[in-house]
């Protein structure tokens, strides 16, 4: 086989890979339109709107453990499940900060995955440094901008230091994913702040009630998941690419 042969025989296989991932990823597809659907703005708290709720992240879990593999559970995948504990969580307001607590584990594992190996390090560039520092202006930034508002809830003395934590996590896994250049691994780390920022700003106060403030908040979650799902099971592909060019 020549290399236009072998080169052509990649692309087929890309090709296919991406059609078998696109068909791995409609259960998700289903479950994430059967939460809009279903969602109300005085929609109760129950355990079938958890389910619901939590339903497309954890489909997005399977499929990336199907792909991936067992390798996965302490990176994507067990982010996913730590999302969709956080999913159910936040199903209650009184159990916000657990909720927290669970999307907190979540960016841990997401940046100690963006890390790893099959992520290709890339040198660092002036301009990954200048975008470092813009993340960092919008984190601390966010956090101050909120911060009055923080003071004003009941249980301001756990919430100030947790969410400070917590913005701390988010901005540090945004910040990794831009260390990746894996452009959906970026997006959807992106994405995960915009979801963040925008339900912050509503729980506490911070703005006027919108009314599809919760439809914003999840749009940009579940297309978060989504993206960065997709990131981490392409970073396999363009892994074994390299281990095949090595050998070859």
């Amino acid at each position: 086989m020549d290399i236009l042969e072998t080169d052509a025989y990649d692309r087929r296989q890309k090709r296919n890979m991406s059609c078998a991932l696109l068909f791995s990823l409609l259960p998700f597809f289903l479950s994430a339109a059967l939460y809009f659907y279903l969602w109300t703005p005085d929609l109760p708290a129950s355990i079938t709107s958890a389910g619901v709720k939590s339903a497309p992240t954890l489909l997005l879990a399977a499929a990336v453990l199907r792909w991936n593999g067992g390798q996965s559970v302490l990176g994507v995948v067990g982010g996913l499940v730590f999302s969709a504990v956080g999913d159910c969580c936040l199903v209650w307001p009184e159990l916000f900060l657990h909720g927290m607590g669970a999307f907190a584990a979540a960016h841990l594992l997401y940046s100690i995955t963006f890390l790893s190996s099959r992520y290709a390090p890339y040198s660092s560039s002036s301009w990954n440094r200048f975008l470092y520092l813009i993340l960092l202006m919008v984190g601390v930034g966010f956090y101050i901008y909120i911060y009055p508002f923080l003071q004003k809830v009941p249980n301001s003395d756990m919430l100030i230091p947790a969410v400070g934590i917590y913005v701390v996590l988010i901005t540090l896994m945004g910040a990794l994913a831009i260390r990746t250049r894996h452009t959906a691994t970026l997006l959807g780390s992106l994405s995960f702040m915009v979801s963040d920022m925008s339900l912050a700003l509503q729980v506490f106060k911070v703005i006027a009630p919108i009314r599809h403030g919760q439809i914003i908040v999840m749009v940009t979650y579940y297309l978060a998941q989504l993206l960065i799902a997709v990131g981490d099971v392409k970073a396999w592909e363009n892994k074994d690419d390299f281990a095949k060019w090595k050998r070859s």
